[in-house]
């Protein structure tokens, strides 16, 4: 089964913003440690790209998708080079991905909502796409089994992606799954590209971050009160909780400066949003992950200046070894963190 694709809107609708000069990677983000650009790689079967996420599962399985819609594992213990297994087929594009405190598996599938897969590879699906779910991205499960989500953009699907971030809008929000209740609440909204999402070790609050406005909120729960924490020097996608009170951040990409000039340019944006993809603004070819605590301060970050694995979507920890997935990869990746 392979689910159909949603068509974009042809035209994005800008408004006027202010110019943003991207910090530069200075402090606690000056490329000290490089060890990025000396990771492992677990590569997908031959022509798949895309491990958008990345998991570790109780029995020791590295799952991850790929854009033509598989998950996949690997032994954590796997030497690099080693293929992964096929788990599951969802026929959609799988992004973020979770463990499921009943078993199995969460998983964010752009094109068919939240899904729980079974350790046996069994899909089922548990919001659809039906409104306020559009484009589910990355999640957090609360130990009663509450799933919150973020749900990224209300006007464009995951294979145009750029366009709403030349638009510029809060056309996203994140939502709560309870079992049982059936389909989804929003529990915030007016978000900017809201992507990687982890509760508070006390689950009083979500971590959130913010593709479009580069930023790291607090939502607090109940009630979707939200917070800026930090302005971040690069975009940032899926977010992990490390169990500790810190968080890592995959970081696809410095920000671009000529992404950030365009904004009090409405129209210009407008039209870049038709060229061809080759043509608008290009993330930067550079490996990055930053952890951060509750509060936005930076405590450690990790560099890939060469861009050898790059556009780095995912993170998780999984004792002294951080999993790593790509938007655009070939392949997961693997690195020690001691």
């Amino acid at each position: 089964m392979v689910v159909p694709r949603p068509r974009p809107p042809r035209l994005i609708r800008p408004v006027r913003e202010a110019a943003t000069v991207p910090p530069p990677l200075t402090g606690p983000w000056a490329p000290d440690d490089r060890r990025l650009d000396r990771v492992d790689l677990l590569p997908l079967p031959d022509g798949a790209v895309g491990p958008e996420d990345v998991v570790v599962d109780p029995s020791g399985r590295v799952v991850s998708g790929d854009e033509d819609g598989r998950l996949w594992w690997w032994p954590t213990d796997a030497p690099a080079g080693t293929r992964p297994r096929l788990l599951a087929e969802t026929g959609g594009r799988p992004l973020g991905i979770e463990l499921d405190p009943a078993g199995g598996l969460v998983v964010c599938d752009a094109y068919r909502g939240l899904l729980r897969v079974t350790p046996d590879g069994a899909v089922h699906e548990l919001t659809g796409t039906a409104p306020p779910v559009h484009l589910a991205n990355n999640a957090a499960v609360a130990r009663d089994g509450t799933i919150y989500f973020t749900d990224s953009s209300d006007r464009f699907p995951v294979s145009h992606w750029k366009r709403d971030l030349l638009e510029h809008r809060p056309n996203g929000r994140v939502l709560a799954y309870r079992p049982g209740a059936g389909g989804a609440e929003v529990v915030a909204e007016g978000l900017y590209f809201p992507n990687g999402v982890a509760l508070t070790p006390d689950e009083s609050a979500l971590m959130l971050v913010e593709t479009t406005t580069h930023r790291l909120l607090r939502v607090e729960l109940p009630g979707g009160t939200v917070r800026v924490l930090a302005d971040l020097p690069a975009y940032p996608d899926n977010l992990s909780a490390v169990g500790d009170g810190t968080y890592w951040i995959a970081l696809p990409s410095p920000r671009v400066p000529v992404a950030e000039r365009l904004l009090p340019h409405p129209r210009l944006r407008q039209l870049a949003a038709l060229l061809p993809d080759a043509m608008q603004p290009q993330p930067r070819r550079y490996g990055l992950v930053a952890l951060v605590d509750g509060v936005g301060a930076v405590r450690r970050t990790l560099h890939g200046p060469q861009g050898d694995y790059w556009m780095i979507t995912g993170v998780r920890q999984h004792g002294d070894q951080l999993w790593l997935g790509s938007l655009l990869g070939p392949g997961v990746a693997r690195v020690p963190l001691t």
